[in-house]
């Protein structure tokens, strides 16, 4: 953290998630040793191909998922896990999920389905002046017009807007948006991507916003974090970590965008597997800088195949987890 940063509002440190194996298959470690923050009024993205652990990280950061180790804190407390806590905790740090149809009760009307939130946690307040408050801040206006609709009334934006009003309605101070989008046509994908913006500007709201595009991350964050096989590997300002990217992981992800300069790298290898995590680097099987033998005139090869790497600086304002990175920052 440097002089003129907040502190962090949620930190994960060595936060672990390790899912028993099935018919005495090896446990899955799906969430591994992983450091996280993100600091109030922040946007974060966490990017990474399908089946590296977001998801399951995006949870145990909102209690939903229990670690098996390590430590999740928000505005400074480390999180309990009694119901009591969680409770408390889930008002403040809100899920919205990728699909609104499966969010949302089809027998709810809009308004219920804004008010689910407030009658679990007792609100005492005026629960329809909320309830309008809410679906007002998420682009639904007027609200009183889509109190009595049920979600097959709806367009697919209209029920992604009813799912975040449902998690403004708490006023909580983290979103953890899991993919909120990827259902979405595109024009209305920038809609709800401006309307996260927005939110941020007018509530100070932080957020976590999961996805596999990286040209989502581009448009809506102020820091990137990518995973690969449960671990951050790389992370840092958006625009270093997607202009100039260190991890090869990174660099792989950004070749295959449309308009990405050169050609695209090919990753070759088995696909990743959190019950078979490799000794040494986690991407080595894939590496293509250890296939092409540039980590061996690094001279950091054998390290590649034997030692797990470190989270170090690789550039003004990232960190990743590569010794071939390593090598090149002290060379």
């Amino acid at each position: 953290m440097t002089p003129t940063e907040p502190p962090a509002l949620l930190t994960a440190r060595d936060l672990r998630v390790v899912f028993p194996g099935r018919s005495g298959a090896a446990p899955a470690r799906a969430v591994d040793q992983v450091e996280l923050e993100i600091r109030p009024g922040e946007i974060v993205a966490l990017v990474g191909e399908s089946g590296c652990g977001k998801s399951t990280l995006a949870r145990a950061l909102l209690g939903l998922v229990k670690p098996t180790a390590g430590e999740v804190s928000f505005a400074g407390r480390p999180l309990t896990y009694s119901t009591r806590a969680l409770r408390a905790y889930r008002r403040r740090a809100q899920l919205v999920l990728q699909d609104p149809i499966g969010s949302l009760n089809p027998r709810h009307t809009v308004y219920d389905a804004v008010a689910e939130g407030l009658r679990i946690h007792g609100h005492s307040g005026d629960e329809r002046a909320a309830v309008a408050d809410a679906l007002s801040r998420a682009g639904l206006r007027p609200p009183e017009r889509f109190f009595l609709r049920y979600p097959h009334e709806l367009s697919g934006g209209q029920r992604q807007r009813v799912v975040i009003a449902g998690a403004l309605v708490l006023e909580p101070e983290l979103l953890v948006a899991d993919e909120p989008v990827a259902s979405l046509d595109a024009s209305v994908r920038g809609e709800i991507l401006d309307l996260l913006l927005r939110l941020r500007t007018e509530l100070g709201l932080a957020a976590l916003v999961v996805t596999h595009d990286l040209g989502l991350a581009w448009n809506i964050a102020d820091r990137v974090a990518v995973m690969y096989l449960g671990r951050i590997v790389e992370t840092g300002r958006v625009e270093q970590v997607l202009t100039a990217p260190q991890h090869p992981y990174t660099r792989a992800l950004l070749s295959v965008l449309p308009d990405a300069p050169g050609d695209p790298v090919i990753l070759t290898g088995e696909p990743p597997d959190p019950s078979r995590i490799p000794t040494g680097c986690r991407f080595r099987a894939r590496c293509p800088v250890l296939a092409s033998g540039e980590a061996e005139r690094a001279g950091v090869a054998d390290a590649c195949r034997t030692e797990d790497p470190a989270v170090l600086d690789a550039g003004p304002t990232a960190q990743a987890a590569c010794h071939w990175v390593h090598a090149q920052v002290t060379a």
